[in-house]
């Protein structure tokens, strides 16, 4: 796999998550009963770097959850073959019923995480909507699913593959574009 163009640095991530923050709060009216929902493993780091920037803006905190899809996933015997899949757990730090969840990822590709994402949130409860974020929108989907907060659209071809680093992870914060 080579790197073909970095399409986000590290300011250009500061700047995509500062204005999903800001339309995430102008959306929902605030943050009340609303619960930032990171998808493993990457999109946790996102929301919780996405309830900093909202905390900073709007002076009020804002719950954060985690989400594993692992035992969601429609590809699951496909992906798993003879292993047993590593299952991480799902964090919600309180009931969802009746509250706003936004499900974060870092990039929405065919939309089967963000699929298998819904259903594990619905087994925990019955929420009032489901919103989706993601840094990256690259296209290229299978299921009719929309995100309602774009850090930055990224056209690409079903040969490409988009890699994010984030610090937390990788030691870097940047978004790339990479030749299979």
């Amino acid at each position: 796999m080579s790197e073909k163009a970095i399409v986000l640095d590290d300011q250009a991530i500061r700047r995509a998550l500062t204005r999903i923050a800001h339309e995430i709060i102008e959306r929902n009216k605030g943050v009340e009963d609303s619960i930032l929902v990171g998808i493993k493993t990457r999109g946790i780091y996102v929301a919780q770097r996405l309830a900093k920037r909202i905390e900073e803006i709007e002076g009020k905190k804002i719950a954060i959850g985690e989400v594993d899809i692992t035992l969601y996933r429609d590809d699951l015997s496909i992906k798993t073959s003879d292993r047993e899949p590593v299952l991480k757990g799902t964090d919600l730090p309180e009931s969802i019923q009746d509250k706003k969840i936004i499900l974060i990822d870092d990039v929405l590709y065919t939309g089967r995480t963000v699929r298998a994402a819904m259903d594990a949130v619905m087994d925990k409860g019955r929420p009032a909507q489901i919103q989706l974020a993601v840094l990256i929108d690259r296209g290229h989907r299978e299921l009719p699913i929309r995100p309602d907060f774009i850090g930055k659209n990224v056209p690409t071809s079903k040969s490409e593959k988009i890699v994010v680093e984030l610090a937390e992870v990788d030691g870097i914060d940047q978004v790339s574009i990479h030749d299979k």
